[in-house]
């Protein structure tokens, strides 16, 4: 039997014929997706009498007079192959080149694991589960064990720079300083300008029930300073300038220009990642202070609007509410929230591979474990004070 397009030297073709209980089937033409729709229909052809039932004997696929195969041809050959063992003949595949025979080779191989990827009830999936938590906390290990050794290596080029005249890169700690502090107080001053209005306006309604609305003044000053300023700052610098970081190194580390700094003998660390951690940790407080202005006077807005508090008012229960204590919480934790930011920045982009998407995943994976981490700190340093009662 022959299936071709006369019209087409090159179109997929098949002969079928029979001897002795055993099936040759030839194939002819290209087997390729440039021809896919008719090469799957030579194949379907093939497929259904061989599928039919129960039957022993040999089938023997001949790819002698094929002109050319590719990935959809190995694969419709090996589909063919699995639907003609399911009825029981004995499969031979005759005639296929080295790099035919290659291909369906991989072919196969893909299949195979496919099918045993493929869940097939509730314990199997119950297991799939169980190795994607293991895997995950293997992972954790592994970012842990890696975190530690980047900080070793972070730690020794900042002591060799202190150690060299000029080993630290002021202008480029500056340069950095402008891009995460400057231009970053736009965004967070009016994001912390809103949240602190609306707290002013929640803490006056749920306190008016009791008739304790100047109350509102202390709440605002003390979860200000001590949790929102800092945290608000923290995620939106993880937001905006971890995932930077990452990004920058990430695309240098793509087109090879870390391995052209190593060549040129330079210190990668010292060129790229300082001068960024550097930044981060001098910024982080000057924005967390900046943050509780703008918290303030969102606040104090809404409490002369919403609540009947006059700015003296405001201003006069503002002040006693504000401990020194409850001023340095927030500042020592931004330094801290800085330096963790930084090192999963800088540390995710310098693991960026040779491709766009591994960039994307990189990016991403920056920016979600940095605000992870930066609310672990942030409640790790409550119980912390609530300990030593600070």
């Amino acid at each position: 039997m022959q299936t071709k397009d006369a019209h087409d030297e090159n179109a997929p073709g098949c002969e079928r014929s029979s001897a002795d209980g055993s099936t040759r089937l030839k194939f002819s033409g290209f087997l390729t997706s440039e021809y896919g729709d008719e090469a799957e229909e030579v194949v379907n052809q093939q497929i259904r009498p061989a599928s039919g039932g129960a039957r022993t004997g040999e089938c023997v696929i001949d790819l002698s007079d094929l002109k050319r195969m590719d990935t959809l041809g190995a694969w419709l050959v090996q589909k063919l192959a699995r639907e003609a063992g399911k009825s029981g003949l004995a499969v031979r595949i005759d005639g296929a080149s080295e790099a035919q025979r290659i291909l369906l080779d991989e072919t196969r191989a893909r299949s195979d694991e496919d099918a045993l990827r493929r869940p097939s009830g509730l314990l199997v999936v119950l297991r799939e589960f169980v190795e994607e938590v293991g895997r995950a906390v293997v992972d954790v290990r592994d970012d842990l064990v890696k975190g530690i050794a980047f900080i070793g290596e972070i730690t020794m080029s900042f002591w060799r720079g202190l150690r060299r005249r000029r080993g630290l890169r002021f202008p480029s700690i500056v340069n950095q300083m402008q891009v995460v502090a400057w231009r970053g107080v736009p965004i967070i001053s009016l994001i912390c300008f809103v949240v602190g209005g609306i707290i002013a306006q929640q803490g006056i309604f749920q306190l008016s029930y009791f008739g304790a609305t100047p109350f509102a003044v202390d709440l605002i000053g003390i979860l200000t300073c001590r949790e929102l300023a800092v945290l608000l700052t923290a995620i939106m610098v993880a937001g905006r300038s971890g995932s930077a970081f990452t990004a920058e190194i990430g695309a240098m580390k793509m087109n090879e220009e870390i391995d052209a700094l190593k060549v040129m003998g330079m210190d990668p660390i010292n060129v790229l990642i300082l001068p960024r951690l550097i930044a981060l940790i001098v910024a982080m407080p000057m924005l967390t202070f900046i943050a509780e202005m703008a918290a303030f006077l969102g606040g104090g807005l809404v409490c002369w609007v919403y609540g009947d508090i006059s700015p003296d008012i405001f201003l006069s229960r503002l002040r006693p509410s504000i401990g020194m204590n409850t001023f340095l919480v927030g500042m020592i934790k931004a330094p801290f929230m800085a330096f963790v930011i930084g090192i999963i920045a800088t540390m995710e982009g310098m693991a960026v591979e040779g491709s766009s998407e591994s960039l994307g995943v990189h990016v991403t994976q920056s920016v979600v474990k940095s605000i992870f981490m930066v609310i672990v700190m942030d409640g790790l340093f409550a119980v912390f004070f609530a300990a030593i009662n600070y």
